[in-house]
């Protein structure tokens, strides 16, 4: 594929009537299935699938070894930790395919989150804008924006600066020690402040 303003190594799979965003790399031995999308800027390392009508953001980074099938959605700034899984069916059976729609739930992973190595994100759910989902963490229901979760099941442990740094909380307003943003919290809710203290 030389000559396009993506990059692609020449040991994967790219099928017809798939979109690449400009300055996107795609690493070793991956596939891209048909009707997906991936955005500008993207960083796909080696044997990651993606796909068939899959939505890949701008400045997404999926590490080695991810998955990422039909039903799931990736916004803008998504990070994908190595060998993290995105579930597709609910009620998997070899024996019984799952072929209707309300067996293939959608995930949607919201602007600028973070999915740590090894996780597993169980379809249907949604893991909000700058959410941190810790290694290892199994995700079973919604994450609100901005939470820090781990464990299995997942379960909030605290909040998360846009910047990644986890928050320390103990008032309603909060301002990172690192980027200098400000949030305050009402009602089991992280909200920017407006403008930044």
């Amino acid at each position: 594929m030389a000559g396009l303003q993506f990059q692609v190594h020449e040991s994967s799979y790219i099928d017809d009537g798939v979109s690449i965003g400009e300055g996107t790399q795609i690493w070793h031995f991956c596939h891209v299935l048909t009707g997906s999308q991936i955005g500008t800027q993207c960083r796909i390392g080696q044997n990651v699938v993606i796909g068939p009508n899959v939505s890949v953001g701008n400045n997404c980074k999926i590490q080695n070894n991810v998955s990422i099938y039909n039903g799931v959605h990736l916004e803008d700034d998504v990070f994908c930790g190595p060998s993290m899984v995105f579930t597709n069916i609910n009620t998997p059976r070899s024996a019984f395919p799952r072929n209707r729609p309300e067996d293939n739930l959608q995930t949607h992973v919201r602007r600028g989150a973070s999915i740590g190595a090894n996780a597993t994100v169980i379809c249907g759910n949604e893991i909000g804008s700058f959410a941190l989902v810790g290694a290892g963490a199994v995700v079973t229901r919604d994450v609100p924006a901005y939470a820090v979760v781990y464990g299995n099941p997942a379960k909030q442990h605290g909040w998360a600066c846009e910047c990644g740094l986890v928050l320390t909380c103990d008032a309603n307003v909060v301002k990172c020690k690192e980027c200098g943003r400000g949030y305050e919290i009402q009602n089991d809710t992280l909200t920017p402040v407006t403008p930044s203290f």
